[in-house]
């Protein structure tokens, strides 16, 4: 039966799997929005393209399938820029779907017109444009594909208004498995010689698409070999806080005794992550150091240094193909692993820091008491954020989401398509009061589709992160970086969700049990020190883009 090449894609995102689309409507792509009509897709409208894009980005991280975004040409396809770069970087899967103008007005400088590819092509793993009605199934088959095999990361999608129009009598496309593979008996060879053979070997783990039982594996394989695992910035969430084999993470806000034991290892394991610039301490940290890489990406793109061993395949499937763990603890001891592992304990045990209003460590110690284990947890950019990374544990995978690029904006978006996508569970976005204010407005879509995210802001009335470097290089001169803040818990009350201005540390822990009881979106507004640059070693390695 024919049906237009709009309504065609949206029956082959069905198909595929594919439960919400995160979407501002365009006049370029109202067949599209028509097919979504009777579909048993749940379309969930943003008020900003930024905000579609990281939501999508949240639903590709903490779900199976990549997250869907739709916007419209020109100005939409420029505000969800951000987005696609934060996918690309953080090699997260998404596809971003932008509605074009007629082809006949090609060229010739149209309303809104603009070149996809010349946007797009340097940042994301495919861009195509919807030219034949015929076959629309199969482009958008195709770029659900690319999006999650190999090295995961986004796929744009263009859908000129007249082609979604014209009628096809083309099916919908079969939904082909994924590609299996097993690690090669050469690469576990070479893997049960070095581990055996080293005294101080280092698992990191990192990337997307982990699952409960490869985590739980993986730390049981890896407190059997007696070897600690790290964790690459903002992926801590691959493995359980409470393994005895874990050690903490590499990367902004790290321990100095984490980017020690990465010098001191004598093998490196990289799990779904590489040798990168933020966990390398700029590409200045183990580069010699022997080392495997587990990546399905061919071309171990962002890897620095070293490689022994190239294992291409998921973590899945090299944990799935591990011997048992103590066969491959060589000689050593476990006093390696134990020994960061005390210190880990010890770095995540909050002290005061000595500052004005709230003490985020006595704040953030309070709130990891009062989250369920199964919390999710979103952060924007910022000095802000190290609280959490420090302070809030993690239990399991699809648990985090934080843009590993350093984008601000994220938090509120993820913790609103968290809180969509996991209804009952403790949702919590971590941001300051540059970051949240960068995308607050999409907590209106919490009370249009039932989430309850709690957002907690930090507000210090400077962007911290770039006060920190400016403290560094040009001391005495601040400029451009204070800012003046309303108050948000009041912003939150007129949406009719749930706030309080929390000023003293004794206020914060009533606050937050008042907050999380509500059922209601909810805003903690926490005004701090802006002295207080945060815990450990914030200024060390700060974000640029904060």
């Amino acid at each position: 039966m024919s049906t237009s090449a709009g309504h065609l894609i949206v029956k082959t995102l069905e198909a595929h799997g594919v439960s919400r689309v995160y979407a501002v409507p365009g006049e370029s792509y109202l067949d599209v929005l028509d097919g979504l009509h009777d579909a048993g897709i749940h379309t969930v409208v943003t008020r900003h393209e930024g905000g579609a894009g990281f939501m999508a980005l949240a639903e590709g991280r903490l779900g199976s399938v990549p997250g869907i975004a739709m916007v419209t040409r020109g100005p939409g396809a420029a505000n969800a820029m951000i987005a696609i770069h934060t996918a690309w970087q953080d090699a997260t899967a998404m596809v971003l779907f932008v509605g074009l103008i007629p082809l006949a007005d090609r060229g010739r400088d149209s309303f809104q017109e603009f070149s996809l590819e010349g946007w797009f092509s340097t940042t994301a793993k495919g861009v195509f444009v919807l030219d034949d009605e015929h076959q629309a199934g199969d482009l958008v088959a195709r770029a659900l594909r690319l999006a999650t095999t190999g090295r995961p990361g986004p796929v744009v999608v263009g859908l000129p208004e007249d082609v979604l129009v014209r009628m096809t009598d083309s099916p919908v496309p079969a939904v082909h498995p994924l590609p299996e593979a097993a690690p090669g008996a050469a690469g576990l060879r070479t893997l049960a010689t070095l581990l055996s053979a080293a005294q101080r070997p280092a698992i990191i783990v990192g990337g997307d698409g982990w699952d409960a039982d490869t985590s739980g594996a993986l730390a049981d394989f890896a407190v059997a070999a007696h070897v600690p695992v790290l964790a690459d910035w903002r992926a801590y969430d691959a493995i359980d806080h409470d393994s005895p084999a874990y050690a903490g993470w590499l990367g902004y806000g790290r321990a100095e005794r984490t980017v020690a034991a990465l010098n001191d290892a004598d093998l490196l394991v990289f799990i779904g992550c590489t040798r990168s610039d933020v966990l390398s301490e700029g590409y200045k940290s183990a580069l010699d150091t022997p080392t495997i890489v587990v990546s399905n990406d061919a071309e171990l793109i962002g890897h620095a240094g070293r490689i022994d061993a190239h294992l291409g395949v998921s973590p899945a499937e090299f944990v799935a193909a591990l011997p048992a763990g103590d066969s491959l603890s060589g000689t050593r001891g476990a006093q390696w692993m134990e020994g960061l592992r005390t210190e880990q304990l010890a770095f995540t045990r909050p002290g005061p820091d000595g500052g004005t209003g709230v003490d985020l460590g006595i704040a953030f110690e309070a709130l990891e008491a009062a989250l369920d284990a199964d919390r999710i947890i979103t952060y924007g950019a910022g000095n802000a954020t190290l609280w959490g990374h420090r302070y809030l544990s993690h239990h399991g995978p699809r648990s985090l989401v934080g843009p590993r690029n350093g984008a601000m904006g994220l938090s509120v978006p993820a913790a609103v398509a968290a809180s969509i996508m996991h209804p009952g569970r403790h949702v919590v976005a971590i941001c300051g009061d540059g970051d949240f204010f960068m995308n607050a407005q999409e907590l209106a879509v919490s009370f249009a589709h039932g989430g309850t995210p709690l957002i907690i802001v930090v507000d210090n009335g400077i962007f911290g992160t770039i006060v920190a470097h400016q403290q560094q290089h040009y001391p005495q001169r601040p400029s451009g970086t204070a800012m003046e803040n309303p108050n948000f818990a009041q912003w939150i009350q007129s949406f009719g969700g749930h706030g309080e201005f929390v000023e003293s540390t004794a206020d914060f822990a009533p606050a937050l049990e008042r907050a999380l009881a509500s059922g209601l979106p909810a805003v903690l507004h926490l005004k701090t020190d802006p002295s207080t640059m945060g815990p450990g070693t914030v200024a060390h390695r700060a974000e640029a883009n904060a």
